[in-house]
């Protein structure tokens, strides 16, 4: 059986979208006032790669956004390292202040690092934070964890991963969030997925966040019901 083959550049990368495609997939889109809440994943950390711009996802996105409204106001909140009960203590506040239309809430990641993580706090501080950014009037975006996040001194890393996806995919619902599910996407399987630090998406998982979220927000920017 051959090798799998992946692409060595973005321009050649059938999982993204140049950002002119990506803005006319979006030419409708009425949001002007972007924010991005949570932890080091909404952030848009990792490292470069050869053939691929060296932007985080969501500042793509901002890119994006602001080719269809160039007075686009974009603030990125995101804190490396925050838990879900950070994020609501140092952000949320800032967050209603700028009266953002569309905000990307976090996952919940920071706090499945520990010995043994408490999903039922997690639930209800993640329908908590999600409440706060739906209140202020804001279309909501997330993601679930890619299968290829691993932390291997956690042996039950998988099962962590799974149930915090499952909380996740409840709140998207329950706070009409459009949801970008990453665990089981075709990208997981490239070798240079992931930065050094085995966490975070490096540029190329940059580059297809960034898409996924554009083909997501694309059925509501052209007027389909929230």
């Amino acid at each position: 059986m051959a090798a799998a083959t992946f692409p060595r550049s973005e321009a050649d990368d059938p999982r993204c979208l140049p950002p002119d495609r990506a803005a006319a997939l979006l030419a409708n889109a009425p949001w002007r006032r972007f924010a991005t809440v949570g932890d080091s994943l909404s952030a848009g950390t990792g490292d470069a790669r050869p053939g691929y711009g060296h932007l985080g996802w969501p500042d793509r996105v901002a890119d994006v956004l602001r080719r269809v409204h160039p007075d686009l106001a974009y603030l990125n909140l995101a804190e490396v390292g925050a838990t879900t009960s950070r994020t609501l203590r140092t952000q949320l506040d800032r967050l209603a202040e700028f009266a953002p239309d569309l905000v990307h809430v976090p996952s919940g990641a920071n706090d499945l690092f520990r010995p043994a993580p408490d999903y039922t706090a997690l639930a209800a501080a993640l329908d908590e934070l999600y409440g706060r950014a739906a209140a202020t009037g804001a279309q909501l975006t997330a993601f679930t964890f890619g299968r290829a996040f691993a932390v291997p001194r956690f042996p039950d890393w998988t099962d962590r991963v799974r149930r915090a996806n499952a909380i996740v995919r409840d709140l998207a619902v329950r706070h009409g969030a459009v949801l970008v599910d990453m665990w089981d996407h075709p990208v997981n399987d490239r070798p240079d997925l992931v930065s050094a630090d085995g966490i975070h998406f490096a540029a190329p998982g940059q580059a297809v966040l960034a898409t996924e979220i554009a083909k997501a927000l694309a059925p509501l920017a052209n007027g389909a019901p929230r």
